[in-house]
C-alpha cells in the first residue's frame, strides 16, 4: 500500500471484522479511501504524523483529560493511532482499517457493537459527540516505550472496574498548523448546519465547506 506524502507506509491487517459487509472491494477503492482520510487529517491540524507513542505522551502529559491527537502508528499492521490524555495519564489506541472502514482496535467481546466509519475524522467526531469511547480493557494499547517489556496488546491501569475511560474532548493542534480564522469559521458553520448547500454562499465557499465537512 502506498501512503500519502508525509506519512509512513503501513501494511493493512487482512483479519476479520464482524461488522463489515461481505462485498467486493478493490485496491483502487482502498487507495481512494485512504487518500481521502489523510487529506482530512492533514486539514484538521491535530494530525501529528510520524511522532512516536512516547513523543505523543510528552505532548499530552501536561494537558487536561480528554485532550487527544492522531498520529502514525508504529505497528506495521496499522496506519494511525489515537493518543488521548486519560484520568490515568496518556495512552494510545490503534485504529483499524479494512475495505473502506475505520474503527477503534479492540480485544473486547463487544467488538461486533463497535462503530465503523468511512474516515478517521468521522470516527473521532462521533466519539467526541457521543462520549461513548470504549474503556481501557476493550482497547488495543500502543506504547512504544513499553514494547520491550510488555506484550503487543496490554491493558492500561485501572480507574474503575479495570477500565480507563477514554474521553475525547479537545484536539491538540500542532503549533505550525493551528487553524486559521477561515477554518474556524468553517468548523462553526459545520457545527450549526447539516445542509451547507442551502446557505446563500458563493460556490467557492461551498466547495471550501465540502473540503472538510466536520466540526472538530
Amino acid at each position: 500500500m502506498v501512503a500519502p506524502t508525509g506519512t509512513t507506509a503501513h501494511r493493512v491487517d487482512p483479519g476479520s471484522c464482524p461488522h463489515l459487509p461481505n462485498t467486493s472491494w478493490d485496491r483502487d477503492e482502498d487507495l481512494s479511501c485512504i487518500a481521502t482520510t489523510f487529506h482530512y487529517l492533514n486539514t484538521s491540524g491535530w494530525y501529528w504524523g510520524s511522532i512516536s507513542a512516547s513523543q505523543a505522551r510528552d505532548k499530552l502529559l501536561a494537558k487536561s483529560e480528554g485532550t487527544f491527537l492522531v498520529r502514525d502508528s508504529s505497528h506495521p499492521q496499522y496506519m494511525v493511532a489515537l493518543s488521548v490524555m486519560t484520568q490515568c495519564g496518556p495512552t494510545s489506541v490503534r485504529i483499524q482499517y479494512r475495505r473502506g472502514s475505520f474503527w477503534l482496535d479492540s480485544l473486547s467481546p463487544e467488538l461486533p457493537q463497535l462503530q465503523s466509519f468511512p474516515d478517521v475524522i468521522s470516527l473521532v467526531q462521533w466519539y467526541t459527540t457521543t462520549g461513548q469511547a470504549p474503556q481501557g480493557p476493550a482497547a488495543s494499547i500502543e506504547d512504544n516505550h513499553l514494547s520491550h517489556k510488555r506484550p503487543d496488546h496490554v491493558l492500561v491501569p485501572s480507574v474503575k472496574d479495570n477500565g480507563v475511560i477514554l474521553k475525547l474532548l479537545h484536539p491538540l493542534h500542532r503549533p505550525e498548523t493551528f487553524p486559521r480564522l477561515q477554518h474556524l469559521a468553517r468548523l462553526a458553520i459545520n457545527r450549526n448546519t447539516n445542509c451547507p448547500d442551502q446557505l446563500p454562499l458563493p460556490k467557492s465557499l461551498l466547495n471550501y465547506l465540502h473540503d472538510y465537512p466536520f466540526h472538530i
